[in-house]
């Protein structure tokens, strides 16, 4: 279509990629899109981060949804999309991926983890809010089978918790300055899987326009951003980016 032909010409002509990805390039990996109509955000609240802290019963019932949804994660596989993206910083043109997704799928695919920039965090393991101590999550999830036994830092006795960034939790600072950073130095950012609404991260397509990088949008639907892009296609994120890069 001429819509691909025209981002093949697009990654010709340019030398610094900063991508950004959304839920909709993981979609296609089987990991369902939380807040789409039918998604568990449609179906039960989200856990709010204060009510997390408060209460013993919120803590549970957050790992007990983290252990219904466990399968799912484990299960998922790269598509794709994510290996065109490893695929462009394997040739030195991806600096590096901004992401919106939790799954690890990205570093799964092959971008080295340090060029990866999770600004909401990462479901595959837990850290201490406390000391930010990493945990795996296989010892945690038995224990908590087993007794509904919660986790709790041994190291400092602080509160463990699934290294994601939950609702009314702060975004974290360094990510989000690294993502500034990585914006404002590439000449082609791509917006892939995105609808483009949760801001203050949907703001970076539109600071990278601004800062004169050329701005592809890849997703399957409209996004209110379209309007600014140098090029949108509306089609599967894994087939389109598979096809501009050419990779199978």
């Amino acid at each position: 279509m001429e819509e691909l032909e025209k981002a093949v010409e697009v990654l010709r002509t340019v030398d610094r990629i900063t991508v950004y990805t959304g839920a909709g390039i993981s979609t296609e990996s089987g990991i369902p899109d939380f807040r789409s109509p039918g998604g568990i955000w449609s179906r039960m609240q989200p856990i709010y981060f204060q009510d997390f802290m408060a209460s013993e019963e919120m803590r549970r019932e957050s790992w007990r949804r983290k252990i219904a949804s466990d399968g799912t994660f484990a299960a998922a596989q790269p598509n794709r999309g994510h290996r065109a993206i490893a695929e462009l910083h394997r040739r030195g043109l991806c600096s590096s991926v901004i992401t919106q997704n939790v799954d690890g799928l990205h570093q799964a695919s092959g971008v080295p983890g340090d060029r990866v920039i999770e600004l909401h965090g990462n479901a595959t393991y837990a850290a201490c809010l406390d000391c930010e101590r990493r945990f795996e999550l296989d010892a945690i999830l038995a224990a908590f089978k087993a007794d509904d036994t919660l986790p709790v830092c041994d190291h400092c006795g602080g509160i463990v918790k699934t290294a994601t960034i939950s609702f009314g939790q702060s975004m974290p600072l360094e990510p989000m300055r690294r993502s500034e950073q990585e914006t404002l130095a590439c000449d082609l950012f791509l917006a892939t899987g995105s609808s483009l609404v949760v801001y203050p991260a949907a703001g970076f397509p539109a600071l990278a326009k601004q800062a004169g990088a050329k701005l592809v949008i890849l997703n399957r639907e409209p996004t209110d951003l379209d309007g600014i892009a140098d090029l949108v296609i509306h089609a599967d994120i894994g087939p389109t980016l598979g096809e501009a890069v050419g990779i199978d």
